[in-house]
């Protein structure tokens, strides 16, 4: 296309005068380099607390969740070209539309109710919503005027974002975020108005590629990697607002933050609280702090405001809190009201922990320097048995409450008694930690780092070991007061070869590298009753061989993923595996579900059913060796596929535990279906409901080990 000379000279005059207004207008707007976020990182509390009433209450908690949300699509930095020229963004110049949006939620949820993307569910229609990624989104609410009261004090409180962008109030940038991993939040005292105020979410684009495959030491964006493709999730990179968000009015002094950490005498059933409240504003008053069971109270005390950031008490009368299968699961609430000089309550936060000592020994008959495996809860010595919980699906910020007790209930009921939730991910949100200390499952929390296949090496930069000692602070601060918790972990699968080099795999990293001895060292500080481990798997080797046999170098291992021999598992000698895994078709409808308009059958890489987003896990060759001939039809595909895993799973189940306590415990890879994948090493299908493998396997975990009480004696 060509343009006369007369519309040149229009232009170029337009676009001149356009860069004039921008330059003055940019001098007048509040604005830090983007990759510097000034929105800043803040302890939270998550959960719900009791509500003060009355005249005297100093703090008020507005659900910004609750309000009519909706978001528009525009081509990048538009918006900001008309805002920085105009004072604001223009409706009328998105690329998208806007669409009503649930918060938390994520964008593609909102474009997908309102038919503007595919269901990414089907096959390869993923690929259809990858160009929400190449837009700006604008999230837009209005702020009702009854909630900005006058002479209070105003914080925004964003629990999650998801990645980078611009918070806009009454169209002024009041912050700048980056990073999905962290809590921010900023004061909006000077920027509400008696009314009409508003409020703009804007999300940048998103890194480029953080997937399974690349150079970990280079992988220094903080977003959930999985979403970029994994072998069980194809790219859907997630955009939005992923945890609630809200309003925080203060008139007065008011609790900020309440951090707990408990610990058991075992002998004497007694337990031990350490408390510590922070107060924003003014330290005056006194804070009643109390702990409670059932609404019965087993102690009090009125603390002055000035010294309730550090309280002890000892020789708690408490009940002590089990894994599943080993007891029950008691749990305390922990108050603190807030009171001026008259008694009057102002502000009050809870949270509710409950009570346990754990240990760990050395397997019996490891080699001397070998880390301990055997977790002792109470003093008893318990065999870990469990899964490895994938996020539930593609995008987090839509997963509910109900979605985790699904899962988590039947996971339970199988007799799973731990769960790891991998570094590929995020940290799970409140709920499923709520879910697990009443259910009894321990909980494994790896920090958000994962292997990449060509570099698995972690990030050794100065600018990385800061932004992520940030983010191992946040995690255990927010987390620490959960009886689930059990351990920490630096990272999944983080290694160099054996020669020593910073590539490939075989040999895990070490306390020597100084990231990863900077997870150590906050542990040690916030959370000193927790596990640290450096990497899993973790020691002198990454995998089992038959040639290590004996040698004593593999304590912490992964794999197989596949069907192994008896003689195999015969010469097991690994203290822990922390990922064992074979892939098992879907249920037949689940298939017939999700194929599309794609053919079924046959079940091999050149169909493109069974090619996304990978073809590891297509076990069609495997399965024609072992019956001599290809399955007839559907039926009998996944008949095959699903005894084979069956048989091969609860070989390895079991040959471990029965070798308990040379052998710590076993954790499958995976537990279930993040996105419906026709087959994968998952025992729950992305429905949620047990493939026969989970079934037989309850069996072999419901029955104590074989050899609990030598487990016992030993020291």
């Amino acid at each position: 296309m060509t343009l006369d000379r007369k519309r040149l000279c229009a232009v170029a005059g337009f676009l001149a005068a356009m860069m004039f207004t921008l330059t003055a207008r940019a001098a007048d707007l509040p604005h830090s380099p983007l990759l510097e976020p000034n929105a800043r990182a803040i302890p939270v509390l998550e959960g719900v607390s009791p509500a003060v009433q009355g005249d005297h209450a100093t703090k008020k908690v507005l659900d910004l969740s609750s309000l009519k949300w909706t978001v528009a699509g525009f081509v990048p930095n538009l918006w900001q070209l008309t805002w920085r020229a105009e004072g604001k963004w223009k409706l009328s110049e998105a690329d998208v539309p806007s669409v009503p949006m649930k918060v938390p939620g994520s964008v593609q949820a909102a474009l997908l109710a309102a038919g503007v993307i595919p269901d990414w569910n089907l096959p390869l229609q993923s690929r259809q919503s990858e160009w929400v990624e190449n837009r700006h989104w604008i999230c837009h609410a209005e702020i009702p005027d009854a909630w900005v009261k006058s002479g209070a004090e105003f914080r925004l409180e964003c629990l999650g974002l998801d990645y980078a962008g611009w918070v806009i109030v009454n169209n002024q940038e009041v912050a700048r975020f980056r990073g999905t991993h962290l809590p921010y939040g900023v004061d909006l005292t000077k920027v509400l108005k008696p009314k009409g105020n508003v409020i703009d979410i804007v999300f940048d684009l998103p890194p480029r590629w953080l997937g399974q495959f690349g150079l970990t030491s280079k992988m220094t964006e903080w977003k959930a990697r999985y979403n970029y493709t994994w072998d069980w999730i194809p790219r859907i990179v997630q955009v939005g607002i992923w945890e609630d968000i809200r309003l925080v009015a203060t008139t007065g002094s008011h609790i900020t933050d309440l951090q707990c950490a408990t610990d058991a005498d075992v002998k004497s059933s007694k337990g031990m609280l350490q408390i510590g409240v922070t107060l924003g504003g003014k330290q005056q008053g006194t804070v009643r702090v109390a702990l409670e069971k059932d609404g019965a109270a087993i102690r009090t005390e009125d603390v002055p405001a000035d010294k309730a950031n550090k309280i002890t008490w000892k020789d708690l009368p408490i009940e002590l809190w089990w894994p599943n299968l080993e007891g029950p699961q008691p749990l305390y609430s922990v108050t603190c009201r807030l009171q001026d000089a008259q008694g009057r309550e102002l502000d009050s936060a809870q949270r509710r922990v409950g009570f346990k000592h754990v240990e760990w020994r050395q397997c019996k008959d490891s080699a001397a320097n070998s880390d301990p495996w055997i977790c002792v809860v109470n003093g008893r010595p318990t065999f870990l048995q469990g899964v490895n919980y994938t996020p539930i699906r593609a995008l987090f910020a839509d997963v509910t409450r109900a979605d985790h007790e699904k899962r988590l209930k039947l996971y339970r009921q199988l007799g799973c008694n731990i769960l790891r939730v991998n570094g590929c991910g995020y940290l799970e949100k409140e709920c499923f930690y709520d879910l697990c200390d009443e259910l009894g499952l321990m909980v494994w929390q790896d920090f958000p780092l994962s292997s990449s296949g060509i570099d698995n090496w972690a990030p050794e930069d100065a600018a990385s070991i800061k932004e992520l000692s940030v983010i191992a602070k946040s995690y255990i601060q927010r987390r620490r007061h959960h009886a689930s918790l059990v351990i920490w972990c630096g990272g999944n699968e983080l290694q160099g070869d054996l020669n020593g080099r910073k590539c490939d795999s075989g040999k895990p990293c070490g306390l020597d590298h100084p990231l990863l001895a900077q997870f150590g060292k906050i542990t040690r500080e916030l959370d000193p009753q927790r596990h640290y481990l450096v990497t899993t798997p973790s020691g002198p080797r990454a995998w089992w061989s038959p040639n290590d046999h004996g040698k004593g170098v593999c304590w912490d291992v992964h794999g197989p993923y596949n069907k192994e021999s008896d003689e195999y598992w015969k010469l097991d000698d690994a203290l822990f595996r922390t990922e064992l895994g074979c892939p098992g078709a879907a249920p037949v409808a689940q298939i017939e579900k999700y194929v599309g308009a794609f053919k079924p059958m046959p079940a091999t890489v050149e169909n493109p059913y069974w090619n996304h987003p990978t073809c590891w896990w297509v076990d069609w060759p495997m399965l024609v060796a072992d019956h001599g001939r290809a399955p007839k039809d559907l039926t009998e595909y996944v008949a095959w596929s699903q005894q084979r895993q069956t048989d091969a799973l609860c070989l390895g189940m079991k040959t471990c535990k029965d070798r308990f306590p040379r052998c710590g415990g076993v954790l499958l890879w995976c537990g279930h279906d993040t996105f419906p994948i026709p087959t994968n090493t998952s025992i729950i299908d992305y429905e949620g409901e047990p493939k026969p493998a989970a079934t037989a396997l309850s069996k072999i975990w419901r029955t104590p080990p074989a050899h609990a009480a030598e487990a016992a004696k030993q020291k």
